[in-house]
């Protein structure tokens, strides 16, 4: 009634009355396969960061960064986080910036590092954050297309290649 599996396929197997692959029963598959994408969504890896704009945290080019979406979810991002974003100007790109503040918050911030030392006080709109880069002097942040709604933050930056960010 019955025909031995090792006989038509290879790699298969009967175990205790179960269908076995390449050490995996059938019955435990589908938890591979729901746990990797749920791993994948709170997870992600950027290969590659470039530009000046976080200049001296992160380098112009060839940065690896791993980002965690948990804290973006669950509202514990906190000033002094990088951030993966979406670019209010370009969706199509994903921009890595400082978090400076929070909706609330007050932040002065000088207009225009490279002419002048004239400073700007803001408050935070209500769902929204301000974020800078690093390198004031070459980057485009906040300061140029204002305050960025909050569900446009991607995730948090936790680990770099050669040292944990934030430690």
């Amino acid at each position: 009634m019955f025909e031995n599996p090792e006989s038509k396929l290879v790699g298969k197997r009967e175990k205790n009355g179960r269908m076995e692959q390449q050490g995996y029963p059938y019955s435990e598959r589908p938890l591979f396969a729901l746990c990797y994408p749920q791993i994948s969504r709170h997870y992600r890896c950027s290969l590659k960061t470039y530009g000046p704009s976080m200049l001296p945290t992160l380098g112009i080019t060839g940065n690896v960064l791993l980002m965690e979406r948990i804290s973006t979810r669950t509202g514990k991002l906190r000033p002094g986080d990088v951030v993966f974003f979406r670019s209010p100007e370009n969706p199509r790109r994903v921009v890595c910036k400082r978090l400076v503040g929070m909706e609330g918050d007050q932040v002065t911030y000088v207009v225009d590092p490279k002419n002048s030392d004239k400073c700007n006080t803001i408050v935070v709109p209500k769902g929204h954050v301000w974020v800078e880069g690093d390198n004031i002097y070459n980057t485009k942040d906040s300061r140029n297309f204002g305050a960025v709604p909050y569900g446009l933050v991607e995730g948090k930056a936790f680990w770099t290649r050669f040292r944990i960010l934030g430690t």
